[in-house]
Formats: structure tokens, C-alpha cells, sequence
């Protein structure tokens, strides 16, 4: 069994070194950063460094897959079993307790999105945030509701659509300092998602 402490150790120092990889994207950019700098900012010495990252490459790649992973067992827990009737007129009470539970696991990671996400961090993020959604929505079936052979268009284009809308939205927000909170957040995004931008910008009062 392993020994708590060393655990504790563990996360500690990885949790310093992705700090530390956080501070020096928005101090100088990935590209330019090494792996000396993430030592020194973290005060740890390179062995240390390389026994949980093989390069720089590595602890970007495993940040961002920690990162999804969890976004992606938000989603399931708070979007199984949901069945959402688009022509309700009930307020979107399930979804938006989802999106208000995304948006805050967001507003906690503020400081990693903002910096893998900006011009100075990982420019093919927000490609494998599309990649991420295709594998939640449809290969591992985490919202079982969304069934390709009812779509009305590709589901590539569907998911490269709602993919970047998505994350427009927030790279939006957290550019803007995030003054909405998550919950105004996930009702905006929900109003849009499920409404239809025309009934989001008052050009349609009410739904078909």
C-alpha cells in the first residue's frame, strides 16, 4: 500500500511544478520556456523533474489530459440520464446546473486555461478540446441523448460548430477577468446552446 505521505509529497511537487509551468507561460511563452526555468520556479532539482515528466512536452501533454479527464467525468456525472426537451418552455434547470458545474470547475483552473489557451500557451489546444468533445459525446457515450444517426448535418461539423462556439465563450470570459459568475456564465451558454443564437440576441421571442 502506498505510503500517504510520499502521495501527499507527489501532488504537492506536481502541483509546484505546474505552477510553476502556469507563472512562466505568462511570464515568457512555452516556447521559450526549459526545463531549468520550471525547476528553479518550483524549487526542485531536475531528478525530480524527471521522474514524473519526460520533457516540457510531457507536462503540458499530461496537464491537459489531467484537465479533460476531470471535465469530462463533470459532464458525465451532470449530464447522464439528462433527457433534455428542446421544445419545452420550462426553464433548462438540468442543463444549467451541468453547465454551472463546468463553468466553475473552469473558474477553479482559471489560471491554467488562461495560460494554455492564450497566444503565449499550447496553440493546439483548442484542437484537442474538439478532439476531447467527439470522444465524450459520442465514442464513450457520456450523454447517451445524442444519437449521429439523428443528425440533421456531419457530425464533424456539428461538434467543429458547438466545439469552438464553446469555447469562444469561455476564452471570452476568462479574457474579460471572468466578472460573471459561473452560474450567470452557464446561463448564458445554455440560453445560446439550447435557444438558438437568433432567440439569444431577441430576433425570435418565442420558440417554434
Amino acid at each position: 500500500m502506498p505510503d500517504a505521505n510520499t502521495d501527499l509529497r507527489v501532488v504537492r511537487t506536481k502541483g509546484a511544478i505546474r505552477e510553476a509551468l502556469i507563472d512562466l507561460i505568462e511570464e515568457k511563452g512555452f516556447e521559450a520556456i526549459t526545463v531549468k526555468d520550471i525547476t528553479t520556479k518550483a524549487k526542485i532539482n531536475r531528478g525530480t523533474f524527471y521522474a514524473h515528466y519526460q520533457d516540457k512536452y510531457d507536462l503540458m501533454s499530461k496537464s491537459q489530459e489531467e484537465f479533460m479527464i476531470e471535465l469530462a467525468n463533470i459532464v458525465k456525472r451532470n449530464l447522464a440520464n439528462v433527457d433534455v426537451d428542446l421544445n419545452s418552455h420550462v426553464p433548462l434547470s438540468i442543463p444549467l446546473t451541468a453547465a454551472t458545474a463546468i463553468f466553475e470547475y473552469l473558474d477553479q483552473n482559471r489560471k491554467f486555461m488562461k495560460a494554455i489557451s492564450g497566444p503565449k500557451g499550447d496553440l493546439s489546444f483548442q484542437t484537442k478540446m474538439k478532439e476531447f468533445m467527439w470522444k465524450t459525446l459520442f465514442v464513450r457515450k457520456e450523454v447517451p441523448q445524442l444519437k449521429q444517426e439523428n443528425f440533421l448535418v456531419p457530425s464533424e461539423y456539428l461538434v467543429a460548430y458547438i466545439a469552438s462556439a464553446h469555447f469562444g465563450v469561455i476564452q471570452q470570459w476568462l479574457n474579460g477577468d471572468g466578472k460573471e459568475s459561473p452560474q450567470e456564465m452557464a446561463f448564458i451558454l445554455s440560453t445560446i446552446t439550447f435557444k438558438g443564437p437568433l432567440f439569444a440576441a431577441g430576433l425570435n421571442k418565442q420558440m417554434p
